[in-house]
C-alpha cells in the first residue's frame, strides 16, 4: 500500500497531510470535522483502509487550526474561502485535478462551500454528519467557543459545551484556535445556493444526531442528492458505523460507472 505523511504551506499556514493509496486511483478527499484531525475522523474508525481496500487514493488532511497542522488564533483565519483553499491546496500539491469530497460536520460544511467555489475540483460530494443544518444552522455555538475558553472542564454548564470541551481535551486540541475557528466555520449556505450544487452527492446523518438537521430536506435541494439515515447514531458515533462505510462505497461505485 502506498502512503506518504508531510506538510505543505498555503496562505501562510502550513497544513499535515496524508496521501495513500495508488496514485492513478479515484481520488476522494476526506475533509474532518471540528475539533477532530485526521486521524481521528479518518484513520483511526478505518475510513482510509476502506477507501484504499476498495480501490481509491485517499488525500485527507488536518485543516488550519487541528491536529497536526498550525493553529492562528484571529478569526479571519477560518472564513470559508480560505478553509476551501486549503482543500484545493492539498489536490494541487498532489497533483491532483479533481476528487470526490468526502466531509463530515464542519468538513462536509467546508465540502459544500468547495462545490460552489471550485465546481470543477469537486467530481462528487459524501456530507457527513451535516443535513438541513447546512441551511438552518446547527445551534447556538457561543456557549461552545465560552467552553472551550473556560479553564477547566469543571467550569462548564452548558450541555453542547461540555460535550465539545471534554472531546477538545480529549484530542489534546489547541482551544483557543477551536474557539477563533468557531467565528466562521459555522457560516450557512442558502437553499437558493443549495440546489446549485450540481455533484452527486450522498448525505448521511445519525437518526439521533440532535446537530445536523434532516438528511432528506437536505438532499431534497440537491439537484442530484440521496440521503441515508445512519441507524442508532448520534453525532459522534456516525462517523464510523460499517452501515455508513457500506452506503459510502455503494454510492462511489455507482459514481464510477454512471
Amino acid at each position: 500500500m502506498v502512503g506518504t505523511t508531510g506538510r505543505f504551506e498555503h496562505d501562510g499556514v502550513e497544513i499535515a497531510y496524508l496521501d495513500q493509496g495508488e496514485h492513478d486511483a479515484p481520488v476522494v478527499l476526506l475533509v474532518h470535522g471540528f475539533a477532530s484531525s485526521m486521524r481521528v475522523n479518518w484513520i483511526d474508525p478505518g475510513w482510509v483502509h476502506v477507501l484504499v481496500r476498495a480501490g481509491f487514493r485517499c488525500l485527507a488532511f488536518d485543516h488550519r487550526g487541528h491536529g497536526a497542522s498550525d493553529k492562528p488564533k484571529d478569526e479571519a483565519a477560518y472564513t470559508p474561502d480560505r478553509m476551501v483553499g486549503d482543500a484545493l491546496a492539498l489536490l494541487d500539491a498532489a497533483k491532483v485535478k479533481s476528487a470526490t469530497f468526502f466531509g463530515y460536520s464542519m468538513g462536509a460544511r467546508v465540502s459544500a462551500f468547495a462545490a460552489l467555489m471550485a465546481p470543477e475540483r469537486v467530481e462528487k460530494l459524501v456530507l457527513g454528519g451535516l443535513g438541513y443544518g447546512l441551511v438552518a444552522g446547527v445551534g447556538d455555538w457561543g456557549p461552545i467557543a465560552k467552553a472551550l475558553r473556560a479553564p477547566s472542564l469543571d467550569d462548564v454548564a452548558d450541555e453542547r459545551g461540555r460535550m465539545f470541551r471534554a472531546f477538545a481535551d480529549k484530542t489534546k486540541s489547541d482551544r483557543l484556535a477551536l474557539a477563533a475557528c468557531i467565528a466562521h466555520s459555522r457560516q450557512e449556505l442558502s437553499e437558493d445556493d443549495v440546489r446549485r450544487i450540481e455533484q452527486p452527492t450522498l448525505v448521511g446523518v445519525g437518526t439521533k444526531d440532535d446537530i445536523a438537521g434532516s438528511a432528506e430536506r437536505l438532499a431534497a435541494l440537491l439537484p442530484n442528492g440521496q440521503a441515508f439515515e445512519i441507524k442508532g447514531r448520534d453525532h459522534m458515533l456516525a462517523v464510523g458505523d460499517k452501515t455508513f462505510k457500506a452506503a459510502v462505497l455503494d454510492f462511489l461505485d455507482a459514481s464510477e460507472s454512471a
